[in-house]
């Protein structure tokens, strides 16, 4: 006699057998039937236990809850895809922990309690989520002020969740403030933002702030190589390091890239590459970025824009070749400052290698350099309307500003009578016998050898020799520095005056930056260092006190002498312009001499001086 479940012919052991075939076969079935997660949900942490970078916030809250110094509310901040909508979930799983043996909060979870599934899963009738981007106004804030008057349902805690708090309305704010204030001992809010500066101060500080950090490279290659391994995908350690470069620290925009690559390269031979990773993300070849960036400091420039061209074929956005050409020239100055930025995880062993060589041979000047330029060079090809034409010209400038010397070289060169090198292209320079690095001409990478400077010619000597502050003030206006010459004769008093050394107080009103312009500038104009400094003496009157001193001064004297005063009364209406000393010219002071201006017109009762009618005291 059969029970329905094995067949009547069948013996014991057979029947068994069967039935445990069948139960398989439907357990694969189901789990066939099942849709795909994509990884960044598969994975997402459900315990403090599974959350990778954010240590120092692990660390505090695990206190926090060993203390019974539980906040009231948290605010949550950090950029995309760090975990904080995650780490929110799982302080509210901490908040109603329980099991036969836990009956009070904590964050160590070994295994679910009786309300972790429905809460991980975002269905517990206790934790409230809202997303303030859709539901951004007071009577959103309102509801959740009414329903967090009642004590939770099932669990211990009721737990209210906003996610990009920061889009919450004004009047949402402000009518949250008091319950944020005073809320039940029964509630916790849990705030999550990418951009706390939008959140009310008044907000903030009602919460206890977290900053989530973005993710470590290395951290985050260690993450996804165990995500594949249990995926059961192949994959290259270089390919997890080029994820890792382009998530910028965001797990979930990693763990979608990863999901992105698997599927490529699962497609093909079922291994993850760095090449196929690179073709997917539209990146450049990092040999080949290298190559370029070799190419364009050796002054190359036809070999350079081959290089351009080729990755451009390849798929390569002219933005985002100069954007990893910039990455590579900070990776090497890093190098230069920081050896130990050779263990980077994110950079390839050819990188490191090739990034030492140049770290050795490049000066600071023409990697700071070349990072001025690719900076403004990715904005260039965002605006322009060809941007592998604007990359093209971008690549130019860097190759021949590789070759300039640097400033201080060029006013030595200058000094001695010579012209500065490096002003024209560069010329093109192949490979030498010991390797394309090894022939890398950046003028100010190689040291120089010490040349005797040749005494410096009668006529250079005159031009740079400074005795008082008035010549000071005519070199500047030699140099046609205008602003500069103003400033020396408007807000200087003098204290000291010595070759190579200027002490003076400044003006009221005058700008605290002159002495630093100034030594600036003699610096430049004379190739010597001269030391600028303010004195707390108030110094002598500031050569526009003292011209207009004597001014006023020659007026008083001239207004009183009997020939000036016969001609005014001649003239009617005639007035004083300028007075002149005999032995100043007008060349020297343009605005000097005993001038009387005759012929006023009627222009409403203020004196008009024609100053093409000059007189002199010898011609009087």
């Amino acid at each position: 006699m059969s029970d329905g479940l094995l067949p009547d012919d069948a013996g014991p052991a057979e029947g068994l057998g069967k039935l445990f075939a069948d139960q398989d076969k439907d357990l694969a079935s189901a789990k066939a039937a099942e849709p795909y997660r994509v990884l960044a949900r598969k994975y997402r942490p459900s315990s403090f236990d599974d959350l990778i970078g954010q240590e120092a916030m692990v660390r505090t809250l695990s206190n926090a809850f060993e203390l019974d110094r539980i906040h009231q509310a948290y605010m949550l901040t950090g950029v995309r895809g760090v975990g904080k909508t995650t780490t929110a979930r799982i302080l509210a799983r901490a908040f109603n922990y329980e099991t036969d043996s836990a009956t009070k909060p904590t964050i160590r979870m070994p295994e679910l309690g009786r309300h972790c599934q429905a809460i991980i899963e975002s269905r517990h009738v206790d934790v409230i989520e809202m997303d303030a981007a859709s539901h951004t106004g007071i009577d959103d804030v309102r509801e959740i002020i009414d329903s967090a008057r009642y004590r939770p349902v099932m669990a211990r805690t009721k737990i209210y969740i906003i996610d990009e708090v920061h889009m919450l309305s004004k009047q949402a704010f402000n009518g949250l403030l008091k319950t944020l204030e005073e809320p039940p001992d029964h509630v916790k809010f849990l705030f999550a933002t990418t951009e706390i500066e939008k959140v009310p101060i008044t907000v903030r500080s009602r919460t206890q702030r977290f900053d989530l950090r973005r993710i470590e490279p290395q951290v985050m290659v260690a993450h996804l190589a165990r995500i594949c391994a249990k995926e059961g995908v192949l994959v290259e350690d270089e390919a997890l390091a080029v994820i890792a470069r382009a998530a910028e620290g965001s797990v979930r925009d990693a763990l979608s890239l990863l999901d992105q690559a698997i599927a490529l390269g699962a497609g093909a031979k079922g291994t993850l590459d760095a090449a196929s990773l690179r073709a997917m993300l539209g990146l450049a070849d990092r040999t080949q970025v290298i190559d370029l960036f070799e190419q364009a400091m050796k002054g190359d420039m036809a070999a350079a824009l081959t290089t351009l061209k080729a990755l451009h074929d390849s798929g390569g956005e002219p933005g985002q070749i100069l954007v990893d050409l910039a990455d590579f020239v900070h990776f090497v100055t890093r190098l230069k400052l920081v050896p130990a930025a050779a263990d980077d995880p994110g950079a390839s062993p050819e990188e490191r290698v090739r990034g030492k060589v140049f770290a050795s041979q490049l000066s600071m000047a023409v990697l700071t350099r070349a990072w001025q330029l690719l900076l403004k060079g990715v904005q260039e090809v965002k605006d322009a309307p060809r941007p592998l034409a604007a990359a093209d010209m971008v690549v130019v400038r860097l190759a021949y500003a590789a070759d300039l010397p640097p400033p201080d070289e060029v006013l030595r060169r200058l000094a001695q009578g010579g012209a500065p090198s490096g002003t024209g292209a560069p010329a093109p320079r192949g490979p030498s016998g010991s390797g394309p690095r090894a022939a890398l001409a950046v003028a100010s990478s190689a040291p120089r050898p010490a040349v005797a400077a040749p005494p410096p010619s009668p006529a250079v000597a005159n031009a740079v020799r400074l005795h008082r502050l008035e010549d000071v003030v005519a070199l500047a206006a030699e140099k046609r520095d205008i602003q500069l010459k103003t400033a020396l004769e408007r807000d200087v008093r003098l204290v000291r005056f010595e070759t190579g050394t200027i002490e003076f107080s400044l003006a009221p009103g005058a700008s605290a930056a002159l002495p630093q312009a100034l030594m600036r500038k003699l610096q430049e104009w004379t190739g010597e260092r001269w030391i600028v400094a303010l004195s707390r003496d108030i110094g002598a009157p500031t050569l526009k006190e003292q011209a207009d001193a004597r001014e006023k001064e020659a007026r008083s004297e001239i207004v009183a002498d009997p020939l000036v005063k016969s001609v005014l009364d001649a003239f009617p209406g005639a007035r004083i312009v300028a007075v002149r000393r005999p032995d100043m010219t007008p060349e020297a002071i343009p605005d000097a001499g005993l001038a009387v201006a005759a012929e006023p017109v009627d222009d409403g009762g203020e004196d008009v001086a024609f100053e093409d009618m000059i007189w002199t005291e010898d011609e009087l």
